[in-house]
């Protein structure tokens, strides 16, 4: 390779240098989006799975095509990204545990903050979950808000606070497949001596009492998680 050839190359990695810096200089994502999911009628913070939950669809305006982002929701019904940028966003829950929310525009500047009243498919009413002997049981009833029937309920165990239906290292689950009697009381136990090579004695777990509605995409409702050493 001649020296003139050699020139041209280094001439043209120098652009290519440049011109990615030029690219990194951007100003980088300073504002932020968070809030709650709240039970309309009890005010309450509606209860989600940390994988495979409910998500908030947003899509930033002036591009198109528009590409659509994702922030999950933790377990307890909060959200929270701090690493958005300033702009309109059409912003709607998607794939939930309630009837459906219409999507919205929205303001983001700064760390703002966005708040989702929603209507739960069920609402799990009086839950109590013990140690009763070699049992751990728990009882409750079910509001359910859609016509739909209530596919199944489940009690899960695991270690993690996080514990929910995809989260869980024993369940008790119960295929109902019909319409809920608001005076019922469910019952569901998990057996602590069947299942103490994962359940071992001396150490705390969390235990969560779930309930899935037959529609389509639905999510399951939950009470919070209890902590209990068995």
């Amino acid at each position: 390779m001649n020296k003139n050839r050699i020139l041209v190359l280094y001439s043209i990695l120098a652009l290519s240098a440049l011109s990615a810096c030029k690219l990194d200089n951007f100003e980088k994502p300073a504002a932020g989006l968070s809030g709650r999911f709240i039970d309309a009628e009890t005010k309450e913070l509606v209860q989600q799975d940390i994988i495979r939950g409910t998500q908030i669809e947003i899509k930033e305006h002036g591009y198109d095509p528009v590409s659509s982002q994702f922030l999950l929701v933790k377990n307890d019904g909060t959200y929270e990204n701090s690493m958005l940028f300033a702009n309109t966003y059409t912003i709607q829950p998607v794939r939930g545990n309630f009837i459906a929310v219409d999507p919205q525009d929205f303001k983001i500047s700064g760390q703002a903050k966005l708040d989702f009243e929603v209507i739960p498919y069920i609402r799990i009413k009086e839950a109590n979950i013990v140690k009763t002997g070699t049992k751990i049981i728990a009882t409750f009833k079910l509001q359910q808000n859609l016509i739909n029937n209530i596919k199944k309920i489940g009690l899960y165990a695991h270690v993690d606070s996080r514990v929910g239906e995809p989260m869980r290292q024993v369940a008790a689950e119960r295929e109902l497949n019909a319409v809920s009697d608001p005076a019922e009381v469910y019952t569901l136990e998990i057996d602590l001596p069947s299942n103490n090579s994962i359940l071992k004695p001396g150490n705390q777990y969390y235990f969560r009492i779930g309930a899935l509605m037959d529609a389509p995409e639905a999510k399951l409702n939950y009470a919070a998680a209890v902590r209990i050493g068995i």
